[in-house]
């Protein structure tokens, strides 16, 4: 078998090690990513200018790795179409430092990744986990997870989406495939503002979560503890 790894971290994230570590355990690894942070870029590709593409040190033997200075979709569109010598079996993107869950899921690179990899006509899985650096629940999980998703068969227009919880592997409830994506974000809107002299004001991002659980949907299952594992769908391939 033969993987393609990304990510919208940038191709020095932890998360991106652990993944591509993974995935040696299933077949060929190629690491294709961004030389820089491209959260929240869902699938934006770029259109103006040129894209350098260089060979990068990653910190896993055996994998072939590549630093794209472009987007998340970028990478897999440069990663099948000029770098790897046939189309790999899987895409996989992420791990992403922050959970890709409800209407999240709309600004994530790391879903924009794994959807171009289905208009490209490859499967994917895409990982995330919480920010706070906790990644138990996430070694202990994470490949049996995969070798089970690689057996299992999605739609042409269907992706696997999965978030490992932050919290301490005992306090892990289990995993739960949740049926649909919570109709709200995972995390909320809010500024911190400056005001400037010319009358003008600054926002600072504040990354704010949601903190209760209702609901048999994706955000629910994280707050609650669970791998949530559920299936995204691209309308536009049907």
């Amino acid at each position: 078998m033969r993987i393609l790894v990304t990510n919208d971290d940038g191709i020095h994230a932890e998360g991106i090690r652990r993944l591509a570590e993974a995935a040696t355990e299933f077949g060929e690894v190629w690491v294709v990513a961004p030389g820089q942070q491209c959260s929240a870029m869902s699938q934006r590709i770029t259109v103006h200018g040129e894209v350098c593409v260089q060979p990068a040190d990653f910190p896993v033997s055996g994998v072939r790795s590549y630093r794209v200075e472009g987007t998340p979709a970028d990478c897999v569109k440069i990663g099948l179409l000029y770098l790897m010598p046939e189309k790999p079996d899987f895409v996989f993107s992420g791990i992403n430092n922050g959970y890709n869950a409800g209407y999240d899921i709309a600004y994530s690179g790391t879903v924009g990744a794994a959807m171009e990899a289905l208009m490209q006509g490859v499967p994917a899985i895409a990982f995330s986990s919480d920010p706070n650096g906790e990644y138990g629940v996430l070694e202990e999980h994470l490949k049996p997870l995969t070798e089970e998703l690689l057996k299992r068969e999605t739609a042409a227009n269907e992706i696997w989406n999965v978030n490992f919880p932050g919290c301490a592997p005992e306090e892990c409830r289990g995993i739960r495939e949740v049926r649909r994506t919570a109709a709200r974000p995972f995390y909320l809107d809010r500024y911190e503002r400056k005001e400037l002299a010319d009358g003008g004001f600054k926002l600072l991002p504040i990354g704010v979560r949601v903190e209760e659980a209702a609901g048999d949907d994706d955000v629910s299952a994280i707050l609650k503890n669970y791998i949530s594992i559920g299936k995204i769908r691209n309308y536009l391939m049907g």
